[in-house]
């Protein structure tokens, strides 16, 4: 009998080194690691961070390392890994924790954030021999030592100590903002330190590599972005984690990009909506910074003209220190700012300070013309981007596809923005009338009307269809949308801010801050002895701008949607899609208890997609969306319908 029942007795499990893998796959169900045996062949070079082809079913996937069990018995037999794809580590373990961090925080799956932190590979970069150079330091006074809590700041960087901030950079001490975030990170640099700095778009990244080129060296840094092609990113990204840099610059993507010895994190224009991944998760790179520097202890500078209302939250609750000017050096630094609806110019003129181009604003921009450039910033791309009927104001639509009619360009006919469709003979629809009027007036439009009444003055278009990065400092009129106004060498001796009360009008929550960011950029732009002239009816924002407190409209701001219990007061959640719905039924009793459910609403259909918008307090807000994410996985693995979440998007309203 004892011969038979050791015969039965079932073998002990054999101990074999095991990769952990995280495969390239965004299904939420299979939103976690799978484990391979590695086989003897692959024992030196299978590491931690290495790209790796594994079986999955009846095909090959891709996917990482993440981790190395030694000596370990598996409960089940284990299909090996298939191929090793490289040897180069290219996603490190606190980049791993971190995207767990921002799957979490954002209801995603972890394959989707770190997908955007490493980039494609390019096979031949991994040959190259990458040289490490040292940024040249420019012997300067530091700017920010001239700010409130300027020179604690610097010396926490220069010491090593983690310091956050937020900063209201002021123009005109030592050139453009990228000379302000280079003295943030001079203090770091100089003990041989390592920085990330994230800008929103190409456009800031081509400016701030241009300082970098002039001022440190134009191998000094690495830059990181998807337009500069996979092998140049791919290089740089080798330059970065390999540690043979000093400075690395980027945009969003680049705020998960691991960096050895990095020091201190700058994000630049945090209240930019390009800041925010227009792919699941979602995730914003302030927040995706804010994670990062609270988890490895790294300092962080938020940096901007203005101030988000996220920023001044984080001052508020004193998680960073609030780095401003005083008032007394402001006033000689920044231009003078009039509105056109003062008391003076309104009953100065009556008629002419109404208008859309107010008589103050002709009279600045003529004396301004006579020692520079004006830059006037205009709401909306095209000539006469909407039409109304001139008697009834009725909006001029389609009568095709119910489509928005404008006129393209001087000597174009009536046309659909939408469709196409040309109309040589418009009637309104409502009051049969032919004539018709422009309710909205275009960069094309407005550089057309300057030229006629400057006939001797250049006139320089720039929109985001055609941007203009940079202009001489001669005389000329630039007429720019928001967000492409040209950098002028020597600034601008006026700038206009016209269509205040459009930029206004829209229903948004985020607006007004979204408004008065464009009018803050814009006015960083001009002179110490130059003129800022704001349009339009009179607003809180407006006031901020005369006042240039940036600091005090979003306070303002904060402290309404504390009072009415709205972003970013609190989290949000949108929940849509054709199961969204289902999961809404489905939260369980005790995060019903913590979450404010708004909906649903129907977004489209048929079938009807519904959408609902979910609030809840900070503190909750990890068991909110860890009950979210576990829920969207359960249905994705019942085949249920398509949901889709968005954690605290910017239009959650």
């Amino acid at each position: 009998m004892q011969q038979d029942a050791l015969i039965s007795a079932p073998e002990p499990a054999r101990l074999k080194r095991v990769a952990r893998v995280l495969i390239d796959s965004s299904v939420p169900h299979l939103d976690r690691f799978f484990d391979y045996e590695i086989p003897p062949s692959m024992a030196q070079d299978a590491v931690a961070g290495v790209r790796v082809k594994v079986p999955f079913g009846p095909q090959l996937l891709s996917g990482f390392i993440v981790e190395v069990l030694e000596d370990h018995a598996p409960e089940m037999k284990l299909r090996p890994l298939a191929k090793l794809v490289s040897t180069q580590v290219a996603l490190y373990p606190e980049i791993v924790a971190a995207a767990q961090e921002i799957a979490t925080r954002y209801a995603g799956t972890l394959w989707d954030v770190v997908r955007l932190a490493v980039p494609a590979r390019a096979a031949k970069v991994e040959q190259e021999e990458l040289a490490t150079v040292a940024p040249l330091l420019p012997d300067a006074p530091n700017q920010l030592s001239r700010y409130e809590h300027g020179a604690q700041a610097l010396d926490a960087w220069g010491s090593g100590e983690t310091l956050r901030a937020v900063a209201t950079w002021v123009p005109n001490f030592h050139g453009a903002w990228p000379g302000f975030l280079m003295d943030a990170a001079r203090p770091v640099l100089e003990r041989g330190k390592r920085v990330l700095l994230i800008v929103p778009d190409a456009r800031d990244l081509r400016l701030l590599g241009g300082y970098l080129d002039e001022h440190f060296g134009a191998e000094s840094y690495a830059r990181l972005q998807a337009d500069d092609g996979p092998t140049p990113r791919y290089r740089n990204f080798l330059r970065a984690i390999g540690g043979h840099v000093q400075i690395v610059i980027g945009t969003r993507s680049a705020a998960l990009c691991h960096v050895p010895g990095l020091e201190l994190m700058i994000v630049w224009q945090d209240a930019d909506q390009s800041h925010r991944e227009q792919r699941a998760p979602y995730q914003h790179s302030r927040e995706v910074a804010l994670l990062r520097s609270q988890q490895a202890g790294i300092s962080l500078l938020i940096a901007s003209p203005s101030r988000s209302v996220e920023a001044q939250r984080l001052v508020a609750t004193g998680w960073a220190t609030e780095l401003k000017v005083p008032r007394d050096l402001l006033r000689a630094q920044t231009a003078r700012i009039v509105a056109t609806t003062n008391d003076f110019e309104l009953e100065r003129d009556p008629v002419l300070a109404r208008a859309r181009i107010p008589s103050l604003a002709w009279r600045e921009a003529t004396k301004a013309l006579e020692s520079g450039p004006v830059l006037v910033q205009v709401a909306r791309t095209g000539f006469m981007p909407a039409l109304a009927c001139q008697d009834c104001r009725t909006p001029a639509r389609c009568t095709a596809c119910q489509g928005p009619l404008h006129i393209a360009g001087k000597g174009s006919h009536v046309a659909c923005r939408w469709c196409g469709e040309q109309y040589h003979d418009y009637r309104c629809v409502h009051c049969a009338s032919p004539r018709i009027r422009a309710a909205s007036i275009g960069a094309d439009r407005t550089a057309e009307e300057l030229g006629l009444a400057f006939p001797k003055v250049s006139v320089i278009s720039s929109t985001g269809a055609k941007p203009v990065d940079k202009i001489p400092g001669k005389p000329a009129l630039v007429v720019a949308t928001p967000g492409v106004e040209p950098f002028a060498e020597s600034g601008y001796a006026a700038v206009l801010l016209l269509d205040a009360d459009k930029m206004m009008a829209h229903d948004s929550l985020r607006n007004p801050e979204e408004v008065i960011s464009r009018w803050f950029t814009a006015a960083s732009m001009a002179r110490a002895d130059g003129v800022v002239v704001l349009t339009g009816n009179p607003s809180p924002a407006g006031a901020a701008l005369v006042r240039y407190d940036p600091a005090s409209f979003a306070e303002r701001e904060l402290a309404e949607r504390r009072e009415v219990g709205l972003p970013p007061a609190v989290r949000s959640a949108v929940i849509s899609g054709l199961g969204a719905e289902r999961l809404v039924a489905n939260l369980d009793p005790q995060t019903r208890q913590c979450v404010q459910i708004h909906g649903p609403t129907v977004i489209d259909g048929p079938p009807a997609q519904h959408r609902y918008v979910l609030f809840f307090s900070y503190a909750d807000g990890p068991a909110v969306t860890k009950a979210l994410r576990q829920l969207r996985a359960s249905m994705s693995a019942a085949k249920d319908p398509v949901v889709n979440i968005a954690i605290d998007p910017d239009d959650a309203l």
